[in-house]
Protein backbone atom coordinates (compact mmCIF):
# COMPACT_ATOMS: atom_id res chain seq x y z
CA UNK A 1 0.00 0.00 0.00
CA UNK A 2 1.31 3.47 -0.89
CA UNK A 3 1.93 5.60 2.18
CA UNK A 4 -0.59 8.36 2.76
CA UNK A 5 0.54 11.85 1.74
CA UNK A 6 -1.77 13.56 4.25
CA UNK A 7 -3.15 12.59 7.64
CA UNK A 8 -6.46 13.36 9.30
CA UNK A 9 -8.54 11.71 11.96
CA UNK A 10 -11.96 10.72 10.67
CA UNK A 11 -15.41 10.70 12.30
CA UNK A 12 -18.41 9.25 10.43
CA UNK A 13 -22.02 10.03 11.24
CA UNK A 14 -24.67 7.35 11.64
CA UNK A 15 -27.45 6.95 9.12
CA UNK A 16 -28.46 3.34 8.49
CA UNK A 17 -28.42 2.41 4.82
CA UNK A 18 -27.44 5.98 3.97
CA UNK A 19 -23.97 4.96 5.15
CA UNK A 20 -23.20 4.13 1.52
CA UNK A 21 -22.61 7.86 1.16
CA UNK A 22 -19.86 7.62 3.80
CA UNK A 23 -18.11 5.00 1.68
CA UNK A 24 -18.05 7.32 -1.33
CA UNK A 25 -16.65 10.19 0.74
CA UNK A 26 -13.91 8.08 2.35
CA UNK A 27 -12.96 6.65 -1.03
CA UNK A 28 -12.53 10.15 -2.46
CA UNK A 29 -10.48 11.31 0.55
CA UNK A 30 -8.23 8.26 0.24
CA UNK A 31 -7.75 8.78 -3.50
CA UNK A 32 -6.59 12.31 -2.68
CA UNK A 33 -3.83 10.88 -0.51
CA UNK A 34 -5.36 10.89 2.96
CA UNK A 35 -4.78 8.23 5.59
CA UNK A 36 -6.52 8.14 8.95
CA UNK A 37 -4.50 7.47 12.13
CA UNK A 38 -7.71 7.34 14.16
CA UNK A 39 -11.26 6.70 12.97
CA UNK A 40 -14.55 6.83 14.82
CA UNK A 41 -18.21 6.51 14.10
CA UNK A 42 -21.70 5.88 15.34
CA UNK A 43 -24.15 3.32 13.93
CA UNK A 44 -23.55 3.08 10.16
CA UNK A 45 -20.56 5.33 10.72
CA UNK A 46 -19.17 2.72 13.11
CA UNK A 47 -19.45 0.08 10.38
CA UNK A 48 -17.50 2.21 7.91
CA UNK A 49 -14.96 3.27 10.55
CA UNK A 50 -14.29 -0.35 11.52
CA UNK A 51 -13.68 -1.32 7.91
CA UNK A 52 -11.33 1.64 7.41
CA UNK A 53 -9.37 0.70 10.55
CA UNK A 54 -9.14 -2.94 9.45
CA UNK A 55 -7.93 -2.09 5.94
CA UNK A 56 -5.25 0.19 7.33
CA UNK A 57 -4.25 -2.44 9.89
CA UNK A 58 -3.68 -4.89 7.04
CA UNK A 59 -1.93 -2.20 4.97
CA UNK A 60 -4.56 -2.60 2.28
CA UNK A 61 -5.59 0.38 0.13
CA UNK A 62 -8.67 2.21 1.32
CA UNK A 63 -9.83 2.23 -2.28
CA UNK A 64 -10.97 -1.34 -1.57
CA UNK A 65 -13.67 0.00 0.74
CA UNK A 66 -16.43 0.22 -1.93
CA UNK A 67 -15.80 -3.38 -2.97
CA UNK A 68 -16.11 -4.57 0.64
CA UNK A 69 -19.19 -2.45 1.31
CA UNK A 70 -20.91 -4.18 -1.61
CA UNK A 71 -21.02 -7.37 0.47
CA UNK A 72 -23.78 -5.96 2.67
CA UNK A 73 -27.22 -7.28 1.73
CA UNK A 74 -29.42 -4.70 3.42
CA UNK A 75 -32.50 -6.91 3.22
CA UNK A 76 -30.76 -9.45 5.45
CA UNK A 77 -30.34 -6.84 8.17
CA UNK A 78 -33.99 -7.48 8.99
CA UNK A 79 -33.30 -10.88 10.54
CA UNK A 80 -36.27 -11.86 12.74
CA UNK A 81 -35.99 -14.48 15.47
CA UNK A 82 -38.07 -17.66 15.37
CA UNK A 83 -40.79 -15.90 17.34
CA UNK A 84 -40.57 -12.97 14.97
CA UNK A 85 -41.54 -15.22 12.08
CA UNK A 86 -44.92 -16.04 13.62
CA UNK A 87 -47.58 -14.61 11.28
CA UNK A 88 -49.33 -11.41 12.35
CA UNK A 89 -48.03 -11.28 15.92
CA UNK A 90 -44.36 -12.09 15.37
CA UNK A 91 -43.23 -8.49 15.64
CA UNK A 92 -45.05 -7.97 18.93
CA UNK A 93 -43.60 -11.20 20.34
CA UNK A 94 -40.08 -10.14 19.37
CA UNK A 95 -40.48 -6.78 21.06
CA UNK A 96 -41.86 -8.39 24.22
CA UNK A 97 -39.21 -11.10 24.49
CA UNK A 98 -36.05 -9.49 23.13
CA UNK A 99 -36.81 -5.74 22.88
CA UNK A 100 -36.27 -5.63 19.14
CA UNK A 101 -37.97 -6.62 15.89
CA UNK A 102 -34.71 -8.01 14.49
CA UNK A 103 -31.78 -9.87 15.99
CA UNK A 104 -28.89 -7.91 14.46
CA UNK A 105 -26.93 -11.14 14.10
CA UNK A 106 -26.47 -10.79 10.34
CA UNK A 107 -24.48 -7.58 10.72
CA UNK A 108 -22.30 -8.93 13.53
CA UNK A 109 -21.56 -12.19 11.70
CA UNK A 110 -20.75 -10.38 8.46
CA UNK A 111 -18.42 -7.97 10.23
CA UNK A 112 -16.74 -10.75 12.21
CA UNK A 113 -15.85 -12.60 9.02
CA UNK A 114 -14.88 -9.49 7.04
CA UNK A 115 -12.67 -7.98 9.76
CA UNK A 116 -10.99 -11.35 10.31
CA UNK A 117 -9.82 -11.29 6.66
CA UNK A 118 -7.67 -8.29 7.64
CA UNK A 119 -6.43 -9.72 10.93
CA UNK A 120 -8.83 -7.79 13.16
CA UNK A 121 -10.82 -9.58 15.84
CA UNK A 122 -10.62 -7.51 19.02
CA UNK A 123 -9.59 -3.95 19.83
CA UNK A 124 -6.23 -5.35 20.89
CA UNK A 125 -5.52 -5.85 17.18
CA UNK A 126 -6.02 -2.11 16.64
CA UNK A 127 -3.59 -0.85 19.29
CA UNK A 128 -1.33 1.90 18.01
CA UNK A 129 1.35 1.67 20.69
CA UNK A 130 0.87 5.36 21.50
CA UNK A 131 -0.25 7.06 24.68
CA UNK A 132 -2.43 8.52 26.14
CA UNK A 133 -5.64 6.49 25.84
CA UNK A 134 -7.06 8.74 23.12
CA UNK A 135 -4.15 7.69 20.89
CA UNK A 136 -3.91 4.07 22.02
CA UNK A 137 -6.43 2.61 19.53
CA UNK A 138 -7.00 3.40 15.88
CA UNK A 139 -10.78 2.85 16.20
CA UNK A 140 -13.45 4.22 18.54
CA UNK A 141 -17.16 3.51 18.17
CA UNK A 142 -19.98 4.87 20.30
CA UNK A 143 -22.99 3.23 21.89
CA UNK A 144 -25.72 4.50 24.21
CA UNK A 145 -25.91 2.80 27.61
CA UNK A 146 -29.59 2.84 28.63
CA UNK A 147 -28.76 1.39 32.04
CA UNK A 148 -26.30 4.14 33.01
CA UNK A 149 -27.83 6.84 30.77
CA UNK A 150 -24.53 7.74 29.16
CA UNK A 151 -22.57 7.59 25.93
CA UNK A 152 -20.08 4.72 25.79
CA UNK A 153 -16.86 5.27 23.86
CA UNK A 154 -15.63 1.82 22.91
CA UNK A 155 -12.89 0.78 23.72
CA UNK A 156 -12.01 3.77 25.94
CA UNK A 157 -14.78 3.19 28.49
CA UNK A 158 -14.65 -0.61 28.68
CA UNK A 159 -12.58 -0.73 31.92
CA UNK A 160 -15.56 0.92 33.66
CA UNK A 161 -17.49 -2.26 32.85
CA UNK A 162 -14.75 -4.54 34.14
CA UNK A 163 -13.65 -5.42 30.61
CA UNK A 164 -10.13 -5.46 29.19
CA UNK A 165 -10.45 -3.39 25.97
CA UNK A 166 -7.92 -5.60 24.19
CA UNK A 167 -10.25 -8.60 24.49
CA UNK A 168 -13.50 -6.99 23.33
CA UNK A 169 -14.67 -8.01 19.82
CA UNK A 170 -14.81 -5.13 17.35
CA UNK A 171 -17.84 -6.63 15.56
CA UNK A 172 -19.81 -6.76 18.83
CA UNK A 173 -19.01 -3.11 19.52
CA UNK A 174 -20.22 -2.11 16.06
CA UNK A 175 -23.37 -4.18 16.45
CA UNK A 176 -24.15 -2.32 19.68
CA UNK A 177 -23.47 1.02 18.01
CA UNK A 178 -25.93 0.16 15.21
CA UNK A 179 -28.73 -1.29 17.37
CA UNK A 180 -31.54 1.18 16.58
CA UNK A 181 -33.93 1.04 19.57
CA UNK A 182 -36.99 -1.19 19.10
CA UNK A 183 -35.81 -2.14 15.61
CA UNK A 184 -32.77 -4.23 16.63
CA UNK A 185 -32.12 -6.24 19.78
CA UNK A 186 -29.95 -4.35 22.28
CA UNK A 187 -26.53 -5.68 23.24
CA UNK A 188 -26.03 -6.71 26.88
CA UNK A 189 -22.61 -5.95 28.34
CA UNK A 190 -21.79 -6.59 32.02
CA UNK A 191 -25.46 -6.23 32.93
CA UNK A 192 -25.85 -2.97 30.99
CA UNK A 193 -28.04 -2.47 27.91
CA UNK A 194 -26.36 -0.85 24.92
CA UNK A 195 -28.13 0.52 21.85
CA UNK A 196 -27.38 2.81 18.92
CA UNK A 197 -24.77 5.45 19.72
CA UNK A 198 -26.78 7.96 17.70
CA UNK A 199 -29.34 8.12 20.49
CA UNK A 200 -26.92 10.35 22.42
CA UNK A 201 -24.47 11.54 19.73
CA UNK A 202 -24.94 10.66 16.09
CA UNK A 203 -21.97 12.76 14.97
CA UNK A 204 -19.26 12.76 17.67
CA UNK A 205 -16.91 14.90 15.56
CA UNK A 206 -15.16 16.32 18.63
CA UNK A 207 -14.13 12.91 19.92
CA UNK A 208 -10.44 13.33 19.08
CA UNK A 209 -10.18 17.05 19.79
CA UNK A 210 -7.48 18.15 22.21
CA UNK A 211 -8.63 19.55 25.55
CA UNK A 212 -5.45 21.59 26.13
CA UNK A 213 -4.15 24.64 24.28
CA UNK A 214 -1.76 22.70 22.05
CA UNK A 215 -2.71 22.77 18.38
CA UNK A 216 -3.43 19.37 16.79
CA UNK A 217 -0.87 17.62 14.62
CA UNK A 218 -3.51 17.11 11.96
CA UNK A 219 -7.21 17.85 11.54
CA UNK A 220 -10.26 15.75 12.22
CA UNK A 221 -12.53 15.40 9.20
CA UNK A 222 -16.19 14.66 9.79
CA UNK A 223 -18.55 13.12 7.26
CA UNK A 224 -22.24 13.87 7.73
CA UNK A 225 -25.13 12.33 5.85
CA UNK A 226 -27.00 15.56 5.36
CA UNK A 227 -26.93 18.65 3.20
CA UNK A 228 -24.97 21.72 4.32
CA UNK A 229 -26.62 24.00 6.90
CA UNK A 230 -29.15 26.29 5.27
CA UNK A 231 -30.17 23.75 2.63
CA UNK A 232 -33.85 22.73 2.95
CA UNK A 233 -34.04 19.04 3.95
CA UNK A 234 -35.79 16.46 1.83
CA UNK A 235 -39.36 15.51 2.75
CA UNK A 236 -39.94 11.93 3.89
CA UNK A 237 -43.48 10.57 3.78
CA UNK A 238 -44.48 8.89 7.05
CA UNK A 239 -47.25 6.32 6.82
CA UNK A 240 -48.34 3.91 9.54
CA UNK A 241 -47.43 3.48 13.23
CA UNK A 242 -44.13 1.63 12.60
CA UNK A 243 -42.97 4.28 10.14
CA UNK A 244 -44.00 6.97 12.63
CA UNK A 245 -41.94 5.39 15.40
CA UNK A 246 -38.88 4.99 13.16
CA UNK A 247 -39.22 8.57 11.92
CA UNK A 248 -39.39 9.83 15.50
CA UNK A 249 -36.18 7.99 16.41
CA UNK A 250 -34.48 9.14 13.21
CA UNK A 251 -35.44 12.75 13.98
CA UNK A 252 -34.03 12.42 17.49
CA UNK A 253 -30.74 11.07 16.13
CA UNK A 254 -30.47 13.74 13.45
CA UNK A 255 -30.98 16.66 15.82
CA UNK A 256 -29.12 15.31 18.84
CA UNK A 257 -25.88 17.14 18.05
CA UNK A 258 -27.46 20.26 16.56
CA UNK A 259 -26.09 22.48 19.34
CA UNK A 260 -22.53 22.21 18.03
CA UNK A 261 -22.41 20.53 14.62
CA UNK A 262 -23.52 23.70 12.84
CA UNK A 263 -20.81 25.84 14.47
CA UNK A 264 -18.39 27.48 11.98
CA UNK A 265 -15.46 25.34 13.16
CA UNK A 266 -17.38 22.12 12.73
CA UNK A 267 -18.80 23.12 9.36
CA UNK A 268 -15.32 23.94 8.04
CA UNK A 269 -14.03 20.43 8.72
CA UNK A 270 -17.13 18.49 7.69
CA UNK A 271 -17.99 16.76 4.42
CA UNK A 272 -21.74 17.08 3.88
CA UNK A 273 -23.20 14.23 1.83
CA UNK A 274 -26.75 14.85 0.57
CA UNK A 275 -28.84 11.69 0.84
CA UNK A 276 -31.89 12.74 -1.17
CA UNK A 277 -35.13 11.37 0.28
CA UNK A 278 -33.64 8.01 1.29
CA UNK A 279 -34.45 6.91 4.84
CA UNK A 280 -31.96 5.31 7.23
CA UNK A 281 -34.15 2.19 7.29
CA UNK A 282 -34.83 1.79 3.57
CA UNK A 283 -33.59 -1.80 3.66
CA UNK A 284 -35.07 -2.42 0.21
CA UNK A 285 -32.80 0.23 -1.28
CA UNK A 286 -32.30 -0.20 -5.02
CA UNK A 287 -29.01 -0.46 -6.88
CA UNK A 288 -29.71 2.94 -8.44
CA UNK A 289 -30.20 4.51 -5.01
CA UNK A 290 -27.00 2.92 -3.73
CA UNK A 291 -25.10 4.37 -6.68
CA UNK A 292 -26.63 7.80 -6.07
CA UNK A 293 -25.58 7.79 -2.41
CA UNK A 294 -22.08 6.62 -3.24
CA UNK A 295 -21.66 9.21 -6.01
CA UNK A 296 -22.96 11.95 -3.71
CA UNK A 297 -20.30 10.99 -1.19
CA UNK A 298 -17.52 11.12 -3.77
CA UNK A 299 -18.60 14.53 -5.06
CA UNK A 300 -19.08 15.96 -1.58
CA UNK A 301 -15.56 14.96 -0.51
CA UNK A 302 -14.03 16.31 -3.71
CA UNK A 303 -15.81 19.64 -3.22
CA UNK A 304 -14.69 19.75 0.41
CA UNK A 305 -11.04 19.18 -0.48
CA UNK A 306 -11.13 21.83 -3.20
CA UNK A 307 -11.44 24.53 -0.52
CA UNK A 308 -9.83 22.83 2.48
CA UNK A 309 -6.93 24.62 4.18
CA UNK A 310 -5.77 23.44 7.61
CA UNK A 311 -4.11 26.74 8.54
CA UNK A 312 -7.22 28.73 7.62
CA UNK A 313 -9.34 26.31 9.64
CA UNK A 314 -7.17 26.77 12.75
CA UNK A 315 -7.27 30.54 12.35
CA UNK A 316 -11.04 30.58 11.98
CA UNK A 317 -11.53 28.41 15.05
CA UNK A 318 -9.28 30.65 17.14
CA UNK A 319 -11.43 33.65 16.22
CA UNK A 320 -14.31 34.11 18.66
CA UNK A 321 -17.77 34.41 17.09
CA UNK A 322 -19.13 37.92 16.66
Amino acid sequence: MTAAVHQADLVCEGGGVKGIGLVGAVHALAESGYGFPRVAGSSAGAVVAALVAALQHAKEPLTRLPEIAQRVDYRKLTDPSLLGRVPLIGGVLSLLTSNGLYQGAYLEDLLTDTLAEFGVHTFGDLRTGEEPLSYAYSLVVTASDLSRKRLVRIPWDLPQYGIDPDTFPVAKAVRASAAIPFLFRPVQVSGATWVDGGLLSDFPVGLFDRTDTVEPRWPTFGVRLTARPGTPPATHHVRGPLALGIAAIDTLFTNQDAAYVDSPCTVRRTVFVPTESISAVDFDITDAQRLTLYSNGVRAAQQFLSTWDFADYLTACRTPPV
